[in-house]
């Protein structure tokens, strides 16, 4: 059976969409094929790698790659999912085929203030809130695609 191919956006491809194709790849990796990329994209978050790690998952290798490369290479996908703000999410391409485009907001990593351990908390707060988004759409999907 063919994977159900998943794309998720963010501004930067450095945090939010990183850590949803991870987990999407990790909790349902049989049924789904994710992948991410961002607008501008950036370097990766090092506070994201690290909270990842101790979720068990290692991103520390992934590389930031172009939303447009992927809309100029006529890639297609079942579901486009922006992660970031509503602003930002408006920005991204309209992918060819037949597909569903899906609005998560999360707060930036990047944009997060105060000591390293108070943005490492705060990451591993919007780490948590896209692993229970990802848990809850794949009990919904699991109802379409059974």
């Amino acid at each position: 059976m063919e994977k159900i191919k998943v794309l998720f956006v963010c501004i930067h491809n450095s945090a939010r969409s990183q850590m949803a194709e991870a987990f999407l790849n990790a909790l349902g990796g049989d049924r789904f094929e994710a992948e991410s990329a961002g607008l501008k994209p950036g370097a990766l978050n090092p506070l994201v790698v690290e909270v990842m790690k101790e979720a068990g998952i290692d991103i520390a290798d992934k590389k930031t790659k172009s939303a447009f490369e992927f809309y100029k290479e006529g890639r297609l996908f079942h579901y486009v999912i922006t992660v970031c703000d509503e602003a930002s999410a408006e920005r991204c391409p309209v992918y060819p085929g037949q597909l569903t485009r899906l609005h998560w907001s999360f707060e930036d990593p990047s944009a997060l203030t105060g000591s390293h351990e108070e943005k490492l908390e705060k990451t591993r707060e919007i780490r948590n809130q896209i692993k229970r988004t990802i848990e809850e759409w794949l009990k919904k999907t699991e109802k379409v695609f059974s």
